[in-house]
């Protein structure tokens, strides 16, 4: 098939589920509305900053930013498996269309919505009197590493709900996300933790892009030479999941 072939299927797909914003704006108004509750809590309410230096507040953004790459996938998630419960999926295979289309149409439309989410949480931030100290670039290349992570977990989850098959397991796959993100770095140094604890946070693929953004947004905790992992830790999950979920996809029915 030609190139204007497969994207012109992916960006029919993408369309499908952005006409779906339409009819489900509470859901798309929590899917914001969560992180930034979040980063309000634990800035006001149970933020510590153990070992943190500096403010912060400056430390905390950069991490929620981080986090809210992570969280978040359910919606995603449920929509891959209730296409496949109610045979919508078979369908679209039945017709002449690019394989994984489907797929790649609901994950352009929920890395629209991430995006959006991301520019809000960047405004609350300031809001509360977070900074970007390092200028225009260095503000936006740490914006695409958080897409980047997002982009990787997001293939992750498609390819977990394909595997789960059904809406009712997605919430188990989900509780599965909390430990991934609170074991980082996102909140609390890992110089503060027990020295095996640190560890494994210090080489959780979140830690890396939580680091590498700090760095490149000139607030505490960020560490010169983690922009290199922060981009080879999405790219590894990606070529290994976004295979898998086409594949799983390739095979559905047989």
């Amino acid at each position: 098939m030609s190139a204007a072939y497969v994207l012109g299927d992916c960006w029919t797909m993408t369309r499908r589920e952005l006409a779906h914003w339409a009819r489900r704006p509470v859901q798309v108004l929590v899917g914001v509305v969560f992180p930034v509750m979040m980063l309000l809590m634990f800035g006001y309410l149970v933020g510590g900053g153990r070992s943190v230096d500096g403010d912060y507040v400056d430390y905390l953004v950069p991490g929620m930013l981080t986090l809210t790459m992570v969280f978040g996938l359910e919606g995603t998630m449920t929509a891959v498996t209730q296409d496949l419960n109610k045979g919508v999926i078979d369908r679209f295979r039945s017709m002449p269309m690019t394989d994984g289309a489907v797929l790649v149409g609901r994950a352009a439309a929920d890395m629209l919505q991430s995006a959006v989410g991301l520019l809000v949480m960047v405004g609350v931030g300031y809001g509360i009197g977070w900074r970007a100290a390092e200028g225009l670039g260095s503000t936006l290349g740490a914006l695409g590493l958080l897409l980047l992570l997002r982009f990787a977990m997001l293939w992750i989850g498609i390819f977990l709900a394909l595997v789960a098959g059904r809406a009712e397991l997605v919430q188990a796959v989900q509780i599965l996300v909390w430990p991934v993100g609170f074991l980082s770095n996102a909140f609390a140094s890992p110089e503060s933790m027990p020295g095996w604890l640190g560890t494994v946070v210090e080489w959780n693929p979140m830690s890396a892009t939580a680091t590498a953004v700090r760095d490149l947004f000139g607030n505490p905790g960020g560490e010169p030479g983690h922009v290199m992992a922060a981009v080879l830790w999405p790219l590894v999950l990606l070529a290994l999941f976004f295979p898998l979920a086409v594949r799983k996809f390739g095979r559905l029915g047989r």
